[in-house]
């Protein structure tokens, strides 16, 4: 039986519908979706007695019983998330809301073996059911970004120039095994970028979000889900060739004239350690800059030209309402979005540069948990999961 606008009577369905706030009542099912009072009523005691649904409060019209309004319950839903950077890491557990029960932020080095990262990654998480008196048992899912090209389906990273080593290693399977539930991997730009648009810009259908720091790399969400490209490779551009690369620099990837081995973090604490100013990392080219020194700011700003020489392209192609530059080096704020304009600007047509706004990430480095909680409910919560989890044994 197939209802009105292409809705079925699957419970999982209006469990989607729910979620996302087109409806709120039973009444308003009906409507929506044409289906019978007995058939929503049935799905709807279905979810209720599942855990998926409760109600949330009765609203008094005028005669007749009070309507129930009804609501995800996600409050003993946890959901355990990660965000690993090139050299640090944050972690967090929330519930499927995003209501934060315990965080931490660390040093990370990502490019170790991948074995002995996968390890201190399940140790913290259990360090933080720990710390919020929760059990593991309450946990639905697992969310993780790398720094690193993923194969979403498989959740094991593709060939990553930033993690040597680390090259289809079952990331999802590891963290799946040790910690009892579903887990996702993705890549990290992919994650901020999902964490922006649900937390920051949910009316926005387009957002590019690029992230600089000991690399380069970006993710693109459109219709509010990211796109990944067929081998989960899409967004690299820390390894797009510049036309005219600034001197010889030989990037991660083993290539020269590389964006990243130009306009990265790590590029520029070079150059300015080349130049008599010792800079270790991408920390060290913010923390000059924000001291003011002179030769950082305008390496900085050279990076932005070079950054929005490489993105007018990826503007042009796609046509987005928002770039969100993130990252270590976005906290340089305006010495590195001035250049990053100037050059979408010089390279696009006015009817694209007057309608796109290149700001900084206003959620800064909780971006990537963020949008790793919502791709774990995403996940363990669509219509298809939900209906196979309430389908009858065979």
């Amino acid at each position: 039986m197939t209802a009105r606008s292409g809705f079925t009577t699957s419970p999982g369905e209006i469990l989607v519908l729910i979620r996302s706030g087109r409806v709120r009542t039973r009444r308003e099912l009906r409507d929506l979706t044409g289906l019978s009072r007995s058939t929503v009523a049935l799905r709807v005691d279905r979810l209720v007695s599942a855990g998926y649904l409760r109600v949330v409060e009765q609203r008094r019209g005028g005669a007749g019983r009070p309507t129930e309004v009804l609501s995800f319950d996600e409050t003993d839903k946890l959901v355990l998330a990660a965000d690993l950077g090139a050299t640090h890491a944050r972690f967090a557990l929330t519930d499927a809301g995003g209501r934060a029960l315990a965080e931490r932020a660390e040093d990370l080095d990502a490019a170790q073996d991948p074995d002995v990262v996968l390890k201190t990654v399940v140790r913290r998480f259990r360090d933080l059911l720990r710390e919020a008196g929760r059990d593991r048992s309450e946990v639905v899912g697992v969310g993780v970004g790398l720094p690193a090209p993923v194969d979403f389906r498989t959740g094991r990273p593709v060939r990553p120039p930033i993690l040597p080593g680390w090259h289809d290693v079952p990331v999802a399977r590891t963290l799946a095994d040790a910690l009892g539930c579903p887990a996702f991997v993705d890549n990290d730009a992919n994650l901020l970028g999902l964490g922006e648009v649900r937390e920051r810009y949910p009316d926005v259908d387009g957002l590019l979000f690029v992230k600089v720091g000991t690399g380069i790399g970006a993710g693109v969400v459109l219709g509010g889900r990211p796109e990944r490209g067929a081998t989960g490779q899409g967004g690299d551009i820390g390894h797009i060739r510049l036309a005219r690369p600034v001197d010889d620099a030989r990037c991660r990837c083993g290539a020269t004239g590389c964006l990243a081995a130009h306009a990265s973090g790590a590029a520029l604490a070079r150059r300015l350690t080349e130049r008599g100013i010792p800079a270790a990392s991408s920390r060290d080219v913010v923390r000059l800059v924000g001291e003011g020194d002179p030769d950082a700011i305008s390496l900085v700003r050279d990076a932005g030209r070079l950054l929005g020489e490489v993105l007018a392209t990826a503007v042009a192609l796609l046509n987005p309402t928002v770039v969100v530059i993130g990252g270590d080096l976005a906290l340089t704020r305006e010495h590195l979005l001035v250049g990053v304009r100037e050059s979408l600007h010089e390279r696009t047509v006015p009817a694209l540069a007057s309608s796109l706004a290149v700001v900084e990430s206003r959620l800064g480095d909780r971006a990537g948990v963020h949008g790793a909680r919502h791709l774990v409910v995403d996940q363990v919560f669509s219509a298809e999961a939900v209906d196979a989890r309430l389908a009858p044994d065979p």
